[in-house]
């Protein structure tokens, strides 16, 4: 007989080298989490096999346990294959349960043609999954308000979310590419469309974690000038009525981007398109000081989701084991609480985190006199005794 256990299938077993008995203690042996992990480019193996530490100790901890399947993506990829998103890491995704990511591109590769670059694998992953949902916390740690780069009295107590729409809008939209103008110049053009669909799945998305939050919602747009946007207004507000204890707001993108270096404690979840989504995610992971230190979640509902730190590869320090395996670790957390179903694995890889934190452990990008400097590898050893 099975029973279901979050989103795995358990079934009862007799403990090892024991003879089937009616007075046999049953255990109860489950299927491991499929993950698909994909270290990519600079820093990010080092991260990632920091936090894959730290996952197996705190799944350990909770009776859970995890299949890695690593598979190759961005520059580590085009060295290998000649593509930055082969279909062996595509199919290798789409078999897991969720897809780990650490960093990808690098100096190497900016010369490559747009089409071969790096950054086309992910956008080809995020299609490829369907992640039309890009969650991007912006929280401030108490240890760390003296790090950003504005006063503490403005970022202390900062917890933002930022639900993003990942597939669509300008980056993806038709048509797109370079022509000749009637005046004989080149131009380069590019199309930013949504349907109404898109804009009501991104919405609903948004109103359910604000549900789960402050209850409060703001839509950010330009609808005083783009079409696309007065569009994307109309269906928020359509959508927003079935959804009466949010409380919903809008704001201009430009407004938006000023009110979160100005009063960022106003904002609790925030929705928005795809090109305003990722420049107000970046802005506002700078309230927390280091990029270090934030996760992301790409999100379909209906497949694997893809979690990944929101810094770069950072390709001047690779190798030298400097990096912040934080925001990785903190990554891995919230792949077990939304795509993996185990809140309590989640719960104690956050909760090492801040003890590591508290204690004053910190690598170069956070450290400051009076705090002590660790390098990548020793933080990563650090969080599997906190777990």
């Amino acid at each position: 007989m099975a029973f279901a256990t979050g989103q795995r299938v358990c079934r009862p077993a007799l403990r090892a080298g024991a003879r089937p008995s009616r007075t046999n203690r049953l255990v109860t042996v489950c299927k491991a989490h499929k993950v698909a992990v994909l270290p990519g480019d600079g820093i990010g193996p080092e991260i990632m096999k920091a936090a894959l530490k730290v996952l197996t100790a705190a799944g350990k901890k909770e009776g859970q346990t995890f299949e890695f399947t690593e598979a190759l993506i961005g520059g580590a990829a085009i060295d290998a294959t000649g593509s930055p998103l082969p279909k062996e890491t595509l199919d290798v995704c789409k078999a897991s349960d969720a897809v780990l990511l650490a960093a990808i591109g690098g100096y190497k590769w900016d010369t490559l043609p747009a089409e071969q670059r790096p950054e086309r694998g992910l956008l080809g992953l995020r299609a490829g999954l369907n992640a039309f949902a890009n969650l991007r916390p912006a929280i401030v740690q108490k240890q760390l308000a003296d790090s950003s780069p504005l006063k503490k009295e403005i970022v202390e107590g900062v917890d933002i979310l930022i639900v993003r729409e990942l597939v669509g809008g300008i980056y993806f939209g038709q048509p797109r590419g370079f022509g000749i103008n009637d005046k004989g110049e080149r131009i380069g053009f590019n199309t930013d469309v949504y349907s109404e669909s898109e804009v009501e799945r991104i919405a609903r998305v948004a109103f359910e974690a604000a549900q789960k939050r402050g209850k409060r919602l703001c839509s950010v747009e330009k609808s005083n000038v783009l079409e696309v946007s007065q569009l994307w207004k109309e269906v928020v507000i359509r959508v927003g009525k079935d959804y009466p204890d949010v409380e919903l707001s809008h704001m201009y993108i430009d407004n938006a981007a000023m009110q979160l270096l100005r009063n960022p404690r106003y904002f609790d979840v925030v929705v928005t398109g795809n090109i305003f989504g990722d420049i107000l995610s970046d802005e506002a992971s700078m309230l927390a000081g280091s990029l270090g230190m934030l996760p992301s979640a790409s999100i379909s509902g209906e497949g694997p989701g893809i979690y990944e730190p929101v810094h770069g590869s950072a390709p001047d320090i690779a190798g030298q084991d400097i990096a912040n395996p934080m925001a990785m670790v903190m990554s891995a957390a919230m792949m077990c609480r939304y795509d993996l179903n185990i809140p309590k694995v989640a719960d104690r890889l956050e909760a090492a985190v801040n003890a590591a934190l508290d204690s004053g452990l910190r690598t170069k990008d956070l450290w400051k006199e009076g705090t002590t400097l660790v390098k990548c590898s020793e933080l990563g050893d650090k969080l599997v005794e906190l777990v």
